[in-house]
């Protein structure tokens, strides 16, 4: 019997350290869901512990809804589903909240859809709410203004803000902040390409904006664009000039390269017509050679006597020397010029 007795006061004691235990986590919570109308049990808390569900964030959520007057619209097992599901609940009912404030038709589904897409479903109710302003082209990517040539050649630089609106009906799938900077920035490009000068755009930078707008750049993005704004255009480089420019630079060496290949050709050319006199005067040498051997063969044969030998230096001499008189004759008249 003393051995039941404590047994049953060690049971006891137990269950009562495990009872207050479980009232001291959850007495919090149990008491400020009950106060509130919220709805939540005190076993219902434990059983999101064992569900693995923060009963913090549900009875935070939950109140946050019965206050706003949104209760009705999804259930506290739907709260425990989107938080197991890897969900922001908090912040989905803080969106409901903040659209019910502003009137703007969005369900806890859809919330719950936006919010496991990645996007942040509150932010995008306050966007909705009060329109946000991009910067085209971002300044964080470190480009500052959108360059374009006009059709003069000349290059204007632009700036454009898009004042744009978040559409919960687009949001999941819809394209993000990026592919409108792209747009609008292609949409810049093209507008001042298609002008005759760069006068007309500084003229008129309004022409941008419609063009832009005329092209329905939001479709499939997550946005509505409201408007775009030019914020500043100014006049940048002659392109067109240069262009030119860089073309004839061009032009002049292709035509220094032909010149000098015709000058080497004309070189290799002149080389060779001196290796042929070369060649051409060694064989006149070469015959020469053979004079004093045909003079002594006609000795030897009786051909030719002393006195025709004679005779014939006689004449070489007499040729020499005419040669000599005439060319320091044609040089006087030169040298008195």
């Amino acid at each position: 019997m003393g051995t039941a007795v404590i047994l049953a006061v060690l049971i006891v004691g137990v269950l009562a350290i495990v009872a207050f235990a479980l009232v001291a986590r959850y007495f919090r919570l149990w008491i400020q869901s009950y106060t509130t109308g919220a709805g939540i049990g005190f076993f219902n808390l434990i059983g999101m512990t064992l569900r693995k569900v923060n009963p913090t964030v549900i009875v935070e959520a939950r109140v946050m809804s019965v206050q706003a007057g949104i209760s009705t619209d999804f259930r506290i097992r739907d709260m425990e589903a989107h938080y197991l599901a890897g969900g922001r609940v908090k912040n989905v009912v803080a969106a409901l909240v903040a659209a019910d404030r502003a009137d703007i038709p969005l369900t806890w589904k859809r919330a719950t859809a936006i919010d496991l897409a990645g996007r942040d479903i509150a932010d995008a109710v306050r966007t909705s709410v009060n329109p946000r302003v991009i910067d085209c082209p971002d300044s964080s990517k470190g480009k500052q203004t959108i360059d374009a040539v006009a059709m003069d050649g000349i290059q204007v630089k632009a700036k454009a803000r898009v004042t744009v609106r978040a559409n919960i009906e687009r949001l999941v799938g819809g394209a993000t902040e990026e592919t409108i900077i792209a747009r609008v920035g292609e949409g810049i490009v093209t507008t001042i390409g298609s002008s005759a000068t760069y006068k007309q755009v500084l003229e008129n930078p309004d022409n941008i904006s419609h063009n832009v707008l005329s092209k329905g750049l939001d479709a499939g993005t997550a946005f509505e664009i409201l408007s775009i704004d030019i914020a500043d255009v100014d006049v940048g480089e002659n392109v067109g000039a240069q262009l030119q420019a860089d073309q004839a630079e061009a032009d002049k060496r292709v035509a220094q390269a032909k010149a000098e290949e015709r000058r080497a050709m004309a070189y290799a050319r002149e080389q060779e017509m001196k290796a042929l006199t070369q060649e051409n005067q060694a064989k006149v040498v070469l015959a020469e050679a053979e004079v004093p051997k045909a003079i002594a063969q006609a000795f030897r044969e009786g051909n030719l006597g002393i006195m025709d030998y004679y005779r014939l230096r006689n004449i070489q001499a007499d040729t020499s020397m005419r040669s000599s008189i005439s060319s320091s004759e044609g040089e006087e008249p030169q040298q008195q010029q």
